[in-house]
């Protein structure tokens, strides 16, 4: 069995990517998920160096918003850029990183994921409301990592 493979269906994907390009549509945030089998490492670090590694950290008004997922680890994170971080309050991320939580414990990952997109990009509006000439800086795709 292949954990990666098997995590997440290609209809839940779509729906995943589905939801990212909605939350986009409210700000010009850029939010992406990455997913992984393990990481030997503490979940934030990690997330930090998929973050990098996804150059994230490139958009022009450093606002990327990872969405980090170890399987095997059953660890999960979020994480958002500088530009992020200057301007929402300390506990900005807690509501959601509940709901994403809460809905793991039930072993229903996808929606989880699906809520907490939601509700960055319902969230980040008021920071990083969308511009009508604002462009897609990341891919909305769901990256895959070992």
């Amino acid at each position: 069995m292949d954990i990666l493979k098997d995590f997440l269906s290609d209809s839940e994907k779509k729906v995943i990517v589905q939801a990212i390009e909605q939350a986009e549509n409210n700000t010009s945030g850029e939010i992406r998920v990455h997913i992984e089998s393990l990481t030997e490492k503490p979940t934030l670090e990690r997330a930090k160096e998929v973050f990098l590694s996804l150059n994230m950290d490139q958009t022009q008004l450093q606002n990327g918003i990872l969405f980090y997922v170890s399987v095997r680890n059953k660890q999960f994170a979020i994480l958002g850029d500088s530009g992020i971080d200057k301007v929402v309050p300390p506990d900005f991320w807690v509501e959601t990183k509940q709901i994403v939580l809460d809905a793991f414990s039930n072993n229903n990952i996808p929606q989880g994921l699906v809520e907490g997109i939601l509700l960055v990009g319902k969230q980040l509006k008021q920071y990083f409301p969308y511009q009508e000439d604002d462009q897609n800086e990341l891919s909305n795709e769901i990256s895959i990592g070992n």
